[in-house]
């Protein structure tokens, strides 16, 4: 066990002698850079929506990552209650009403339900059947989107709906003007989301899923139910990455079939990948990467798709581990 302590939840063990020195400080480095990103990013060419999109997106693998790097389950569907919790928050907005923490609980809920009925369906299945089913389902959730065009906005999108200001009783939080007011609500709650998923990781239920992941077999020799705990993990996982996508409709006051779509599935792949996997931290590193070459390459060309296939390729080869999975297998 020490070995998955080690390498797999750096960041996250409660027993900071069980990580590398340098890593120790990681998460105290992390929060550091991310309270202070309104006033050195600038300095860099960037502005604070990009940083906000970051933490979407890294919120996103991040849950994404309880079921790859640490439950050892593969899904290319993630995208479907990332999208689904983008229209849950759109629509609520929209139709119901115009309240911020509203719309994100019902964003998170239809994805997480939706995720969780559909573990059901296959928590049964492994390897390439899994990942192809989840891809099948987040196929049929974006032409659903795609073809409903009284309800959903169709291949336009969902419009006519925005962030509203939470009132917090004594005052107002001003979330509809002021970029740097909203980026700091969204690390507010990717901090408590994050705060979370260590909760889980850390105790018996998230050592479970490490056994799982590194020998289903022995687990079930065990007495572990371990159908039960996948389903568990894919459906946790899907509770926080509805919330990314309530997010994300919340970042772009937009919903859209395209964040449905298989290639957004994809995209959270390549961050989780990128940055580590099996390490806590290692989707946020992958997410700076990608939202940061998306965006600094796609000003200069159209097909800075290439570019960003490169920059995979090239830490699939050289550092398969990912970039921060290297980097504290070296440090340790």
């Amino acid at each position: 066990m020490s070995e998955l302590t080690e390498t797999d939840l750096g960041g996250v063990v409660s027993d900071a002698t069980a990580r590398p020195v340098a890593f120790r400080y990681l998460p105290y480095v992390i929060w550091a850079l991310l309270l202070t990103v309104p006033f050195w990013l600038p300095m860099f060419g960037g502005y604070t929506t990009l940083a906000a999109r970051v933490l979407v997106f890294a919120l996103a693998a991040m849950s994404f990552n309880i079921l790859l790097g640490f439950t050892g389950v593969m899904s290319f569907g993630h995208a479907a209650y990332f999208g689904l919790g983008a229209y849950g928050a759109g629509l609520c907005l929209k139709y119901v009403a115009a309240s911020t923490p509203l719309a994100m609980l019902a964003g998170t809920l239809l994805g997480g339900i939706a995720g969780t009925l559909f573990g059901l369906l296959l928590v049964r299945r492994r390897g390439v059947y899994f990942a192809m089913v989840t891809i099948a389902f987040g196929q049929v959730c974006f032409y659903v989107a795609y073809k409903w065009d009284s309800f959903t906005g169709g291949y336009d999108g969902l419009r006519g709906f925005s962030r509203m200001p939470i009132d917090l009783g004594l005052f107002k939080l001003d979330i509809t003007n002021s970029e740097t007011i909203f980026y700091f609500f969204v690390l507010f709650v990717f901090g408590v989301a994050a705060a979370l998923q260590g909760l889980v990781l850390r105790s018996p239920f998230g050592r479970t899923l490490l056994a799982i992941r590194e020998n289903e077999r022995r687990a079930r020799f065990l007495g572990i139910p371990v159908e039960r705990h996948i389903w568990l993990s894919f459906s946790i996982s899907c509770f926080f990455t509805a919330l990314a996508g309530s997010l994300y409709a919340l970042l772009n006051n937009f919903a859209d079939p395209l964040g449905l779509n298989y290639i957004m599935s994809g995209n959270i792949v390549m961050i989780t990948v990128m940055g580590g996997m099996r390490v806590f931290w290692g989707p946020l590193v992958g997410a700076v990467l990608f939202v940061m070459l998306q965006d600094y390459v796609s000003s200069m060309t159209t097909n800075w798709m290439f570019f960003v296939g490169v920059a995979f390729v090239s830490v699939v080869l050289f550092f398969p581990r990912g970039l921060l999975g290297m980097l504290q297998r070296k440090s340790g």
